[in-house]
């Protein structure tokens, strides 16, 4: 399977309030929806077939765009996967419906006990002659981290291309992985910008350290240098635009993804990049930002457009 990931377009918006800026369309990846879930999986699966594996499992709730894609790409491969899913964010999404379309197996447990469910499944699985794959919510870990690395290459291409330089890059952070990865990407390079995640649920500190531990593990598997004190500079979480957790939204958020339909024609949902668009809005003003090149990376999720479209817009 081949997402066709590279590249994905660069576009500047008209907007009325913030002159210079630009979206980077990951949500345009040509496979499954697209967004980041989309290009991390390419690489999840390049993995997964080098190790003779059979099965798929993996964790995500069913707003999850990472388990639509990989539930997607196990249909078109007839690759069995199953989805340990926490019962207390099991409603019925757009995401959720293709998933289920796709074939997956979801078994839902307390979110207590997922941890424990994904061992005993392995073990199962295992002990019935198959050989599974585990990937972590989300994408966690290096493969997705190194992911991200690449996309801020093909920043850094486009740039050189252009000569437009951004100093902003901001982005919707959840598990973290992305955010990991364009920080490497920039400590790779030796660039000086600011890359602000703007999280969707976690609270500092335990989701900036998150980022933090996935840096640093990618930094030392790939045996870059760096400093610690570098990492902790370049670390930029801010949790100031949650509203009440993960899928919860606001007024100001619904406002934000009805303007960005009417004013750019762009898609935007309330659990990731509607609610991280709104955060930057607020970083800037907040921080009286002007005069600077700004990229938005909007890191997909339209099945959950429509899910706002029916239930809140």
């Amino acid at each position: 399977m081949s997402t066709g990931v590279s590249r994905t377009p660069i576009i500047i918006l008209n907007d009325k309030s913030i002159s210079n800026l630009y979206v980077k369309r990951e949500d345009m990846i040509p496979y499954s929806f697209g967004g980041n879930k989309a290009r991390k999986a390419e690489l999840f699966f390049a993995d997964y077939d080098k190790g003779g594996y059979d099965y798929v499992v993996t964790y995500g709730t069913s707003h999850s765009n990472h388990c639509r894609v990989i539930a997607n790409i196990c249909a078109g491969r007839d690759i069995p996967c199953l989805i340990v899913s926490p019962n207390e964010v099991s409603d019925t999404t757009y995401n959720s419906k293709l998933t289920r379309i796709f074939g997956a197996e979801y078994k839902c447990v307390p979110v207590e006990e997922v941890h424990d469910t994904i061992e005993t499944e392995l073990n199962r699985l295992r002990a019935e002659g198959h050989n599974p794959y585990f990937i972590e919510g989300g994408g966690h870990g290096n493969i997705g981290t190194d992911a991200y690395v690449r996309c801020y290459d093909e920043i850094c291409e486009y740039e050189s291309l252009s000569g437009i330089r951004f100093d902003y890059i901001f982005f919707a952070s959840g598990t973290g992985t992305t955010q990991a990865g364009l920080v490497c990407g920039q400590l790779i390079h030796k660039d000086e910008r600011h890359i602000v995640g703007i999280s969707i649920a976690r609270k500092n500190p335990r989701g900036r350290q998150v980022i933090l531990d996935s840096i640093i593990s990618y930094m030392d598997a790939n045996k870059y240098p760096y400093s610690v004190q570098d990492v902790d500079d370049k670390t930029v979480f801010i949790d100031d635009y949650t509203s009440d957790g993960y899928g919860a939204d606001n007024a100001e958020i619904t406002d934000t993804i009805r303007e960005a339909l009417r004013d750019y024609g762009m898609p935007l949902d309330s659990t990731y990049t509607g609610k991280a668009f709104y955060g930057m809005k607020e970083y800037i003003k907040k921080n009286n930002i002007s005069d600077k090149n700004i990229l938005f990376i909007h890191t997909g999720g339209t099945p959950l457009f429509f899910d706002d479209l029916e239930n809140r817009l």
